[in-house]
């Protein structure tokens, strides 16, 4: 299978931000930690090509830089509303 077979690879950015190219497509964070889970397993079920294993790992680092992405911003928006529900001192 090449990598252009490959549903969980994308070869279409070369070098572009793929982080932001994934974000912008609207996955969300259980559907980006879906698609880590099921690389792993094809990694560790050595289901895997060989000439496709740089590619899903590397699309595996980029849903990871999109999930962090996506903690910051929840951490983020936590932090704002729980300033808003505390009385400032005085």
């Amino acid at each position: 299978m090449s990598a252009t077979q490959d549903p969980l690879i994308s070869s279409e950015t070369d070098g572009v931000d793929d982080a932001a190219l994934v974000e912008k497509d609207g996955l969300s964070f259980s559907g980006a930690l879906g698609e880590i889970e099921e690389i792993l397993a094809k990694i560790e079920g050595d289901e895997v090509d060989i000439d496709t294993l740089a590619l899903s790992l590397s699309r595996a680092a980029t849903l990871l830089e999109v999930c962090r992405g996506k903690i910051r911003r929840a951490e983020h928006e936590v932090e704002q509303v729980s300033q808003r529900l505390v009385p400032a001192a005085e």
